[in-house]
Order: structure tokens, then C-alpha cells, then sequence
């Protein structure tokens, strides 16, 4: 087999991987049918060693193999033309080591060279083109977004990001903390901060306490609930409707002040260690959680109720913003956005997570469109409170330790660890070398995934839908950017 085949959070030999020609891995791919979770470079000397990473859903098991590049190669048949999921890991592997995909269909930069990007241009009678960014007027992160439109209606949208490259991956090696990890994502600073103690876990065999594992899920859980129930307050916001605006986003609150009480962090940063957690759960704090759980539904389901009996909010959210399940596969769109269509990733559930395991995976067959992310959202929050209240219950009387000491990290070993977080899957992959050192750390954000899936959402809608459609995706700058 010239693939390994392992599971998350699963170590192993690094200098086991294979060696491929790049073109016997396409057709491995093509056969394979799996899903693409890494496709990134490492330098290794004067050469680059490329590392392909699929995902099989249905058996919740990952596969690995590699490609070496010479100084002399400069090129490799692309992966894009026949399997558009490769089209954005081969732009960002391109943009680091200038090894072309040669008839890539889209070979833009992803993060630099921001003054000489070229936008696509349509001609015709009447045609226009709207800015916007990547300075906006509210509070939001930048982002440049350069609509073609046609009167009103809009043909083509192009998202250039990039204008916070933090180096994020590059700082990992240097400086590896639970802080830095928490600050991937703000909104996402349990799922980042989960995947990274993981996957450093994995590599110094440590195994945590049941009770760090979790709390870890009971914020997991929360971050989900309190981001979603945001997420529909500014999705009614965003369609004029105040009521729902405003109990949404006090509802929102008080999941968030919960954790505050907790951790000292209403985003509970803080909260994971490597090794553990850092703060207890106590059984007055999970009396007083679980009655504000009560509380939070009834008025979630209350609100949703009224809203979708609501003419003008549902006018509103059908049939805008759509995209196909055909679509969603073929980008390779995961989380939310993908469910919302139909196509029912959940790492949760499709990876095995043993604290997940009494439950089952929630089928959503929607028509991708904003009412279906809206009503999604309601689904996972009502789901996500049930699993919240069983881990707190599970939480009562646990007298077990909070945190163990990890090891020092094994050498020239490779782990991945993958945390579903309220936008999809979160995954952090880490290399050491022969003394244990990290020689490259990869990150992958669900918004890596499905920005493109918002410019396919926005066609054919008008251009005032814009800010709808972006809401009900609610993808992360930050988290692409790096």
C-alpha cells in the first residue's frame, strides 16, 4: 500500500510515509474518491516534500502519502482540473513554493502579492462592477469583494483575502501555545485550542483525564450554541427583522457570561491546556448552567417560531443565496455550509469522538439556501443543549484530576487531530523532527473551505442579498488568512 492509513489523533513514523510520483497520486485520488483535509509543503533541504492528506468520511480513517519536488521541478500536472476540491490547496501551495499546477483553472494568489491581484472582468451591455473592502464600516475583519453585476443582479463575486497574514503556522514553530492556537479564530477558540492540545498530545502520548475531556466538549458545545444563536439574531437583523435581532443576541449572552463565570472568559479562552483543562466545573456552576440551558431553549424555540411563521422572513431566506449539493461536493465544502445542503460531514460523529458515541448524527436535507442555514442552525443548537446537559450530569461527583504533564514531543512523527467546530471541521496537523522538535505545523479553518462556496451562493441573487447570504455562512477572515 503506498498510502498509510490512520485514524485521529493516532501517531505515526513520519519517515514512513511513502515517496510518490505526483502524477501516480492524482490517480490514487481519482480512484479513492476521498476527500482532501491537507495538501501542503514542507522544504527539506533543496527540495520540497509535499504532503497529501484525504479523508474517508465513511469509515472515519485518514490517508497520507507524499510527492518530492527537486529544485529542478518546477512544475506538476493539477490535481484542479478534474477534482475542483484540490483547486485552493494547490493555489496556497503554490503561492509558498512556487511549484506550478499547470492548467490550474484559477492560479491566484491566496494571501500576498495583494496590489497585483487580477480580478476577473465581464464585458456587455451594462455591466458594472461593485466594490467593497477591504475596509468596511462596521467592526468586521478586511476583505476586498468585487462583485460584476448586471443592473442589480449579480454574475460573478471574487473574495480577495489576505490582509491579515499573521504567520500564524510559521509561529507554531517557534513558539508553540495554547494562547497562539486560541488566537487562530477568535469566534473558534475551543476548536482551535482543542485540536492543537490534541494533536501535541498525540505526538507526546499523553492520554488526559475523562474529566479535562469533558469539559473540553461542554465548551466545545457552547461555543457552538452561543455563536449560532449570534448568528440568527444577525441573520434577522439583517432582514430588518429587530425582535428577532434583539432577544437572539441577549440569548446569546448568557451562554457566553456562563463560560465568563467559568473560565474567566466569556470565549473560554484559557479554559484547554496541553494535557488537560485549567478550571473545574463545579456542581453549584452546573446546577446554575443547566437551568440557564432551559432557559436559552425555550426562548430559541420561541423565537424561531414566531419568526418562521413570519411571511416576510421567510420570503426573505427561500430560494436565496442557493447552493446545490452537486456544488457544495465538488468545492469540498464541510460543516454547516455543507450540511445546510445536504451533504452531512460531521467529524464529530464521522470520526469517532468516544464522548459523542451514544448519539447519533443529525441528516439534514435542506436546499442550501439562507432559510437552510437558518433553520440548521436551530437544529444543531437544540441537539447541542440535549449533549451539553448530558455532559454536565456526567460532570457531577467527577472528582478526577483537571491536567497531566505531557512528555516531550516523539521524533520524526506525524499526528492530526480534527475538532468539529461550530463552522466545520478544525484540523491541525503537526511533523516533529529527530529530536522531537515541530518542523512544520499545518492549520486548516472551515473557512478555508467554503469562502468560495459564498461566491457561488451569491450568484444570480441581487446584490442588496449580499449581506444576507455572507451572514448566514459567517466565514472567518482570520482563520484563512493565517
Amino acid at each position: 500500500m503506498n498510502w498509510i492509513i490512520f485514524k485521529k489523533n493516532e501517531k505515526i513514523n513520519a519517515l514512513d510515509i511513502k515517496t510518490l510520483d505526483i502524477r501516480q497520486i492524482k490517480e490514487d485520488v481519482k480512484k479513492f474518491n476521498f476527500r482532501p483535509v491537507g495538501f501542503f509543503g514542507k522544504q527539506e533541504f533543496e527540495n520540497v516534500r509535499l504532503y497529501v492528506v484525504l479523508a474517508d468520511d465513511k469509515k472515519g480513517e485518514f490517508y497520507v502519502t507524499s510527492a518530492l519536488f527537486s529544485k529542478e521541478d518546477k512544475t506538476y500536472p493539477c490535481f484542479s482540473d478534474e477534482l475542483p476540491q484540490f483547486h485552493l490547496f494547490e493555489r496556497e501551495f503554490y503561492e509558498q513554493f512556487n511549484i506550478e499546477p499547470v492548467n490550474h483553472p484559477w492560479l491566484k494568489p491566496v494571501r500576498i502579492n495583494q496590489e497585483n491581484y487580477e480580478f476577473f472582468k465581464m464585458q456587455g451591455e451594462n455591466i458594472h462592477e461593485v466594490s467593497v473592502g477591504p475596509i468596511h464600516a462596521g467592526v468586521i475583519e478586511p476583505g476586498h469583494f468585487r462583485f460584476m453585476c448586471q443592473g442589480e443582479k449579480v454574475y460573478e463575486l471574487e473574495i480577495m483575502l489576505g490582509f491579515q497574514h499573521r504567520g500564524i503556522e510559521n509561529m507554531m514553530l517557534k513558539n508553540p501555545s495554547n494562547r497562539l492556537a486560541e488566537s487562530i479564530s477568535g469566534d473558534s477558540a475551543v476548536a482551535h485550542n482543542m485540536a492543537y492540545s490534541e494533536v501535541l498530545e498525540t505526538l507526546s502520548d499523553t492520554k488526559i483525564p475523562e474529566k479535562a475531556e469533558i469539559i473540553r466538549r461542554v465548551a466545545l458545545e457552547a461555543e457552538r450554541i452561543a455563536i449560532h444563536i449570534g448568528d440568527m439574531g444577525a441573520i434577522a437583523g439583517d432582514m430588518a427583522y429587530l425582535p428577532g435581532a434583539s432577544i437572539f443576541g441577549v440569548t446569546r449572552t448568557l451562554i457566553i457570561n456562563t463560560m465568563l463565570e467559568i473560565t474567566g472568559s466569556r470565549f473560554s479562552r484559557g479554559l484547554i491546556n496541553t494535557g488537560g483543562v485549567n478550571y473545574d466545573i463545579t456542581n453549584e456552576q452546573i446546577s446554575k448552567f443547566i437551568k440557564t440551558l432551559n432557559e436559552v431553549e425555550t426562548t430559541v424555540r420561541r423565537t424561531t417560531d414566531v419568526m418562521l411563521k413570519t411571511s416576510s422572513c421567510i420570503s426573505r431566506m427561500e430560494k436565496t443565496g442557493v447552493v446545490s449539493q452537486e456544488t457544495i461536493a465538488s468545492l469540498g465544502a464541510v460543516g454547516m455550509a455543507a450540511r445546510a445542503s445536504g451533504v452531512n460531514l460531521d467529524s464529530r460523529f464521522d470520526f469517532c469522538d468516544i464522548l459523542y458515541k451514544k448519539y447519533k448524527k443529525q441528516e439534514f436535507n435542506g436546499q442550501g439556501d439562507v432559510y437552510s442555514r437558518f433553520k440548521l442552525r436551530y437544529k444543531e443548537i437544540l441537539y447541542s443543549i440535549k449533549i451539553l446537559k448530558d455532559l454536565l450530569e456526567k460532570l457531577k461527583n467527577n472528582n478526577d484530576i483537571l491536567s497531566v504533564k505531557p512528555e516531550r514531543l516523539s521524533s520524526n512523527s506525524f499526528a492530526l487531530s480534527i475538532t468539529e467546530g461550530w463552522r466545520g471541521e478544525v484540523i491541525h496537523i503537526a511533523i516533529t523532527g529527530k529530536d522531537g522538535e515541530l518542523i512544520r505545523y499545518k492549520i486548516k479553518d472551515p473557512s478555508f473551505n467554503n469562502w468560495y462556496v459564498l461566491s457561488m451562493a451569491v450568484r444570480n441573487n441581487g446584490i442588496s442579498d449580499f449581506p444576507l447570504c455572507n451572514k448566514s455562512f459567517n466565514l472567518s477572515y482570520s482563520g484563512f488568512d493565517l
